[in-house]
């Protein structure tokens, strides 16, 4: 809900930089594995309960998340590129409730089980709304020039941010923010589904000639 504000507020900054590091010869999808290096050590140390280090790691894997974008618009996109960094965007966001979970499996195994499976299904639905909507040749800039189609939601990559630094800063609340968050995302996987009902739901040309 909150992705389109953010780009108005980062992107220009962000560029600045994928500028500089694309004349360095720093490749995106070089930034790209960077950035989930940094997301991987934050769900480690969250693991170990290095909540300060961890959000630390989490605030510079996202900005790495964000400059590998830059710097391929500042060099050469890539539909690997754009790949990559959706596949790597949905493992970081796996691993940092998995941190939570191995850091006391007794008290958030469950809210961090039911906090993944909402990830699972939200994940779903906006990956088969991509796909629909490269079939019909839609397109959207609202968050930034993207690989591929980024449907908007109650729940977007800000407000999972946000979520994840509030984790670190009040830890022992885990399992209430997760249950939380966990239904706003099946809240969000519901009406995306719903906007693509009314998107894709028609009966298509092809079909009408074959009844």
């Amino acid at each position: 809900m909150l992705d389109a504000y953010a780009r108005k507020l980062i992107d220009p900054p962000l560029n600045a930089a994928g500028r500089g590091l694309a004349r360095a010869g720093i490749g995106a999808n070089t930034v790209t594995l960077a950035g989930l290096a940094l997301g991987l050590a934050a769900a480690g140390t969250v693991a170990f309960g290095a909540f300060t280090l961890a959000l630390c790691l989490i605030l510079l894997s996202r900005i790495a998340d964000g400059l590998d974008g830059a710097v391929a618009r500042a060099s050469q996109k890539t539909d690997f590129g754009g790949y990559l960094d959706i596949a790597s965007d949905f493992l970081f966001y796996g691993a940092i409730p998995f941190g939570f979970v191995l850091y006391d499996p007794a008290t958030n195994g469950i809210a961090g089980a039911f906090l993944l499976l909402s990830f699972y299904v939200n994940g779903a639905s906006f990956l088969g709304y991509a796909i629909l909507a490269e079939k019909k040749g839609m397109e959207t800039r609202a968050q930034g020039i993207k690989s591929l189609y980024y449907s908007n939601g109650l729940l977007e990559g800000t407000e999972t941010i946000a979520f994840f630094v509030l984790l670190c800063l009040a830890p022992t609340y885990f399992m209430p923010l997760a249950w939380a968050f966990g239904i706003l995302c099946f809240a969000t996987a519901i009406l995306r589904v719903y906007g693509a009902y009314q998107a894709f739901g028609q009966i298509t040309t092809d079909q009408q000639e074959t009844q």
